[in-house]
């Protein structure tokens, strides 16, 4: 079961995610939004929307710079796996508690305001809680990383994850013994690479650089004058 989750299953997820996601955006190009719901409640929007985005980016780069950065480049950095170790939970954690308030905030939102719930999808609502849930999970495994701050379990995710990109079949047997919080962790964020391509969160893949040279403005609300 170790290999299948962490040596086989990565590979389908990132295949579902790759060929998903351009066969809606070929299929369904009009679906591929974010579906904004800015106009029915806007000031809980903006600071959820802001603190979770925030805390995603950094999320992101800093797994995508920690786990995917070799060794050797940390070391003539002069960046020892202590060191590391110690900077992935000070940073993580901050940037895990601005996504988890931000997350919180849009769920409320979105869950208890009659109209925002009203023209929500199951996969809006539900994409939602399991980012919650990813998050909270990440967070959780801070305490365990407390307890190895040798930074040697970080660097077993680092081969892992570095195994995967390199097609090393050995790469499920490096975290095989490590805390079952990670594994949690590493199976859901695979999860929601197999989901991706049908949610809304394809917007991610969109950068508006058309907007550079669109004839016009968008116009969202007509401003009443007076006559």
């Amino acid at each position: 079961m170790n290999e299948f989750l962490f040596g086989i299953y990565p590979y389908i997820a990132m295949t579902v995610l790759v060929v998903g996601s351009i066969a809606r955006y070929e299929r369904d190009p009009f679906t591929w939004k974010s579906s904004s719901s800015q106009l029915l409640r806007r000031k809980q929007l903006i600071m959820g929307s802001v603190l979770f985005h925030l805390g995603v980016l950094a999320i992101f780069g800093g797994h995508f710079v920690g786990l995917l950065t070799p060794l050797s480049i940390w070391h003539a950095l002069g960046v020892t796996p202590a060191a590391k170790q110690i900077i992935a939970i000070s940073l993580g954690g901050v940037a895990g508690l601005s996504m988890l308030t931000g997350a919180l905030m849009l769920a409320h939102r979105r869950l208890f305001d009659p109209r925002i719930r009203a023209t929500s999808s199951f996969a809006d609502t539900a994409i939602l809680l399991i980012l919650i849930a990813q998050v909270t999970l990440g967070l959780m495994t801070i305490f365990v990383s407390l307890g190895h701050l040798d930074g040697e379990e970080m660097t077993k995710f680092m081969r892992w994850a570095q195994g995967i990109f390199t097609f090393n079949p050995e790469s499920a047997s490096y975290i095989a013994d490590t805390n079952i919080l990670f594994k949690l962790h590493i199976f859901l964020g695979l999860t929601i690479f197999v989901i991706f391509p049908f949610t809304r969160l394809v917007h991610m893949l969109s950068v508006p650089v058309r907007y550079l040279w669109r004839p016009g403005y968008q116009i969202v609300r007509t401003r009443k004058t007076k006559a």
